[in-house]
């Protein structure tokens, strides 16, 4: 469990599955990750979560909760790059990655929830950097990467083929253990 200001970031348990699929897994939250997921894809999304925790190099997907009413209002975690059609110097890397339930949107919370997950990860392993993915089209992920402190990487962009094509290419960005830890 991670703690901040306004946030709790717990592992996450089968509990969070009726919330995923209502609130999750809509058009508006799933508009840049591929589109909304069907209810065995989201449910075999969370087991897979829930065991990653059980494993020291597992990947971890926090739910976030706030704290003043205790709600879930999203997720966000650390990834290994899995994709077929990343980079070679890309794939098996250190990723974040996070999204919020709509209502949860505009108010720092998921720069809140970055920060803490990246100072995890910084804190728990020994990566050198930790990398981001999104498109252009995703403006507030853009955004939010050059809140955080990331560079932009144009050399590693690549298509997905599991993404839309107004959502390609996928920008790679990086932020280094030393820029990361200038800024905590």
């Amino acid at each position: 469990m991670i703690e901040t200001e306004r946030l709790v970031l717990r592992p996450p348990s089968a509990e969070d599955l009726p919330w995923i699929r209502a609130e999750m897994n809509s058009e508006a939250v799933m508009r840049h990750l591929g589109g909304m997921r069907s209810d065995a894809e989201v449910a075999d999304g969370l087991a897979a979560d829930i065991a990653a925790f059980a494993e020291a190099a597992g990947h971890r997907r926090w739910t976030i909760w706030r704290r003043d009413d205790d709600r879930r209002i999203g997720r966000c975690g650390l990834f290994h790059v899995h994709s077929e059609a990343a980079p070679e110097a890309l794939r098996g890397a250190s990723e974040i990655g996070w999204t919020l339930a709509e209502r949860a949107w505009g108010q720092g919370y998921a720069t809140e929830a970055a920060r803490a997950a990246l100072g995890y990860g910084f804190a728990a392993s020994h990566c050198a950097a930790i990398f981001g993915q999104t498109s252009d089209s995703n403006i507030g992920s853009t955004r939010m990467m050059l809140r955080l402190g990331f560079e932009r990487l144009p050399a590693l962009d690549y298509f997905d083929p599991d993404y839309p094509v107004e959502d390609n290419p996928t920008t790679v960005w990086r932020i280094a253990r030393e820029a990361w830890d200038g800024r905590a």
